[in-house]
């Protein structure tokens, strides 16, 4: 069972709601409730939006890249946390789409989560990795390192322009794909004296969820 399906059963259980009525209340079937609660199936990013709007949770939440239910308890974890936990540089935003110019002026900084250990912090734009629970807006902790194991996600520099993607390197074919997490969007392709003008930036290690 993975934390989306967790989270959506505890959550339909404090609200004593039966599967058929969240089916009537979303207008989707009993059984593709009961599938993803199982962890059968993944709901579309409506059907989740739709469900956070219904149990008034965070989007993050329910989708388990937030520990946190909602803005409250997001401040309330900040205050408490602030005092002993270790900051990082949060910089430009990383494209979750085509590559965008990368900000290397840091601007502010992020509490790193618990058990995290990055080096820098970047924000999501875009949303070509909804289905690795990343949203566009979503804060995603770097951890510095020139190279990543195959279908990791990582955070790379394209000529002067970033982009957050799964990488995966064909040393025999001498190509780099990075992969998106959302169909609309076509691998990015790299060969021959194209990859002198890739670098990885780091490994993804953790993600935040904005409140919105």
């Amino acid at each position: 069972m993975n934390v989306f399906s967790k989270r959506l059963k505890e959550l339909r259980a404090e609200r004593q709601i039966s599967q058929q009525s969240l089916s009537d209340r979303l207008g989707i079937s009993k059984s593709s409730i009961n599938m993803y609660e199982r962890g059968e199936r993944e709901p579309s990013f409506q059907t989740v939006s739709a469900m956070a709007e219904l149990f008034e949770v965070d989007l993050g939440y329910l989708m388990g890249s937030s520990p946190y239910r909602n803005k409250e308890d997001w401040l309330e974890a900040t205050r408490r946390n602030e005092t002993n936990s270790r900051r990082v540089p949060l910089l430009g935003e990383i494209a979750c789409g085509q590559p965008i110019f990368a900000d290397e002026e840091y601007g502010s900084f992020a509490v790193l989560p618990h058990g995290v250990r990055a080096d820098f912090c970047l924000k999501a734009k875009g949303d070509s990795m909804i289905g690795a629970r990343i949203m566009d807006g979503d804060l995603v902790f770097i951890r510095k390192q020139d190279a990543v194991e195959n279908g990791e996600i990582a955070a790379v520099i394209v000529e002067d322009t970033a982009t957050l993607k799964r990488v995966y390197y064909y040393p025999h074919e001498g190509i780099l794909s990075l992969n998106a997490e959302n169909p609309r969007y076509a691998p990015l392709i790299y060969s021959g004296e194209e990859l002198d003008h890739v670098r990885i930036l780091g490994k993804a290690v953790g993600f935040q969820s904005v409140i919105r």
